[in-house]
This record gives C-alpha cells, sequence and structure tokens, in this order.
C-alpha cells in the first residue's frame, strides 16, 4: 500500500474497480470562504439552527429587520460555528444538500470551488479520523472558546478519492442513514405506543376502571400498598477486598444492566435470597433505578439492588409494568437533584392500583412484555447500525 508520510493513500475498506490512491489536496484548493449575505432579507427558506445544527422550514425566531444581516447558503455549501466550548466537535459542520437556505451571521459559510459529490462531502466531515487532525492543526485554542482559523484550516491537507468514488461513499452512507432514519422511527412510534396503552389501560384520574381492557373483565381495580403484596429483599454490600477478578459467582452491581460490562466475582456461600437466578424481579435502588428481569446465571446481587419476591395476588409481568410507571412519580419528587435514591420503607408504602384478577394482571403483563420486547429489537437494530456508520467512517475515509 502506497503512503505518504507515514499516511496510508487508500482506505481500509473501498468499493471494487477503485484502485488509485486518494489525491492530495489542500481544502483551500477544493473550497473557499464564502460571505454572501441575504440582501433580499428572505426567511422563509430553509433556516440553519444554531442549536441543533441542524435545518427548519418553521421560521428562524429572528426578527425581520435582522434577516439582511443573515448569510446565503446554496447546494453544497459547508457551513459551522467559528467557536465551540467542546473542544473538536465534529457536529460543528453541516453540508447543505438539499437547496437553498440562509443562516446566522455566526455561521461561516465554505463554498465548492470545483464539482463536488456532495454526499461524499456530508460524511467526510463527520469522519472523527479525518477531521481530528485538521481542527487540531487549525483551532486556535482560548480560555473560554476554541477558535477555528478559517484560514489555517483551508491550509490543511486532505486526501481526496475521484468523483465516481466519492458518489459510491456517498451513496453508500445515504442508503445506510435511511435504514438508521427508519428504524429510529419504528422505535419512537412503538415507544409512543407504549405510552399511549400504559395510559389507557392503567386506571387515571381517581378512577378504579381503566379505558381499555380485556374481554371478560369488568371488575373495579383495587387500591393496595406495594409492600402487601411484594418483600423488597437487601442486597449484599461488600468491601473492596471481598470483590474478586475471577470466583464462583458473579457480583451483579448497577452498572451492569446499563453500560458496565466488567465483573466482580465471589466465593462467599450465602442464604438462597442473597441470590438472584433467571427470571427473578430485581430493581436497582440508587442513582439509576428501576425495575429489571434478570436473564441470566445464578449471580450474588449487590446491595444497591434488590429483589423482589411477590405474593400470589400480584403477577409478576404486571408487577414489573406497576414499577416502571412508579419511576414517573419517583422522578417528579427528586425536587431539583440530579441524584435519585428511595428507600426500601418508601417503596413499600406506595400505593398502586391493580386488578384483583390475577388473570388480567397476566394478560396486562404478557401484552407489554411483547411490546417491551419489540422496542428493544429495534433499539439494538438502531445501535448495530450507528456502529456500523461510524466503524465504516473510519474505514472508508483516509
Amino acid at each position: 500500500m502506497a503512503e505518504q508520510h507515514g499516511k496510508a493513500l487508500v482506505p481500509q475498506i473501498r468499493f471494487a474497480g477503485f484502485t488509485d490512491p486518494w489525491e492530495q489536496r489542500k481544502l483551500g484548493e477544493l473550497y473557499q470562504k464564502n460571505d454572501e449575505r441575504n440582501t433580499d432579507g428572505l426567511g422563509s427558506e430553509r433556516t440553519l439552527s444554531v442549536a441543533s445544527m441542524t435545518f427548519n422550514s418553521t421560521g428562524n425566531g429572528a426578527d425581520e429587520s435582522s434577516l439582511p444581516s443573515y448569510k446565503r447558503l446554496r447546494l453544497g455549501d459547508i457551513a459551522f460555528e467559528g467557536h465551540a466550548n467542546k473542544e473538536f466537535a465534529y457536529g460543528r459542520f453541516v453540508l447543505n444538500d438539499a437547496g437553498n437556505g440562509i443562516m446566522s451571521p455566526r455561521f461561516t459559510c465554505l463554498r465548492p470551488i470545483v464539482e463536488q459529490e456532495y454526499s461524499f462531502w456530508k460524511y467526510f466531515i463527520h469522519s472523527e479520523e479525518v477531521m481530528r487532525p485538521i481542527l487540531v492543526n487549525s483551532t486556535k485554542s482560548g480560555t473560554m472558546m476554541n477558535e477555528l482559523v478559517v484560514k489555517d484550516f483551508l491550509e490543511q491537507e486532505i486526501l481526496v478519492p475521484s468523483l465516481p468514488e466519492q458518489r459510491q461513499i456517498g451513496a453508500f452512507f445515504d442508503c445506510l442513514d435511511s435504514l438508521i432514519t427508519l428504524h429510529q422511527r419504528k422505535y419512537d412510534k412503538l415507544c409512543v405506543l407504549k405510552k399511549s396503552m400504559l395510559d389507557k389501560m392503567f386506571p387515571k384520574g381517581g378512577s378504579l376502571y381503566p379505558e381499555i381492557r380485556f374481554a371478560g373483565f369488568t371488575d373495579p381495580w383495587e387500591q393496595r400498598k406495594l409492600g402487601e403484596v411484594a418483600h423488597f429483599i437487601n442486597g449484599r454490600a461488600y468491601s473492596q477486598n471481598e470483590l474478586l477478578s475471577s470466583g464462583k459467582y458473579p457480583v451483579l452491581r448497577v452498572g451492569n444492566f446499563y453500560t458496565n460490562d466488567s465483573w466482580y466475582y465471589s466465593n462467599l456461600e450465602l442464604e438462597d435470597k442473597n441470590y438472584a437466578y433467571e427470571g427473578d424481579l430485581l430493581y436497582t435502588w440508587s442513582a439509576t433505578f428501576g425495575p429489571h428481569i434478570w436473564h441470566g446465571n445464578k449471580v450474588i446481587y449487590h446491595y444497591h439492588i434488590w429483589k423482589v419476591q411477590l405474593e400470589a395476588a400480584l403477577e409478576k409481568l404486571f408487577a414489573f409494568q406497576l414499577l416502571e410507571r412508579d419511576k414517573e412519580r419517583i422522578l417528579s419528587d427528586k425536587n431539583g437533584s440530579t441524584m435519585v435514591h428511595i428507600t426500601k420503607t418508601g417503596i413499600e408504602n406506595t400505593s398502586v392500583l391493580m386488578p384483583c384478577s390475577v388473570e388480567e394482571q397476566r394478560r396486562i403483563g404478557a401484552f407489554f412484555d411483547r411490546l417491551d420486547s419489540l422496542i428493544t429489537l429495534h433499539q439494538r437494530k438502531l445501535e448495530l447500525l450507528r456502529n456500523i456508520k461510524k466503524s465504516m467512517l473510519d474505514k472508508m475515509f483516509v
């Protein structure tokens, strides 16, 4: 593989038929700074939002008298903020690939000098691997802001493929973005559906009857305290020297439910109530909180987790949804605190409405369990597609 100054001249992954090395060019040979003013005061076109770095067509919130100070944005232009309070923020850049627009004077505009494939550059400017050295070499650091110096930015050298290869790369990422958008919409719709069904299938406004019920169930729901139908068992507190790097039993901590894949272990033999088994209902109660159904091998659950043992009057999947709904009440009672911390006594004294019929509970719980599975499926697809995009941005650009 040909290299110049230790840098490869071709990407790790490329489409069949393209073998030539990418061409080294200065950004200033491809783009130039442009300050075309909105002299006719147009305000109905697509407007670039400073807050979100996205386009909108519902107005820009600016006084009409200020519109002549706005800049004109043409097809293919790249806009960015000259300052950022986050170091080397790749989201500072946006390419206009869908027609004319206007933008705040806060933005700097780069306009193409030679023919470019817009979809390629749209992704080029969001490749961290490519943009980091460019931004490092053209950003003047201050005490509060990082100022991107346009003159230095345009002096930076980059590697550029031929127009046909640009088109292939751009089309690939456009297709990937369409898939991400599709799954995002499905995920969002399912989340909205779940919220709507929770509102309709649980009583509200002092009523003892939900708006929607399964056929055959007509009795009023009853009010109970959680502590009457569920028992919250404390996990075991560990000192640091009791947590081993390997051992007989994994120790389940709060972080293992979310982002932490590292595990501690223990060889302690404890009472059976201190272990969690496949299918057990657990509750994380400090900082990050809420119910979980454990899917995995036998573990010891840590102090910041409760195991929830249910009486026969309360069905597990329905109980999970009750505890999920109760999170909204807990969040509203935070009183501005950034940390959520609830007590065993507090949750056991929480009053809830529940059907007297365990069969009705079972039907409701199963319905929402299937809905949760669909939501999780689309969430995982989204994560997979986003990871693929990130990986491809690293491997298909130089």
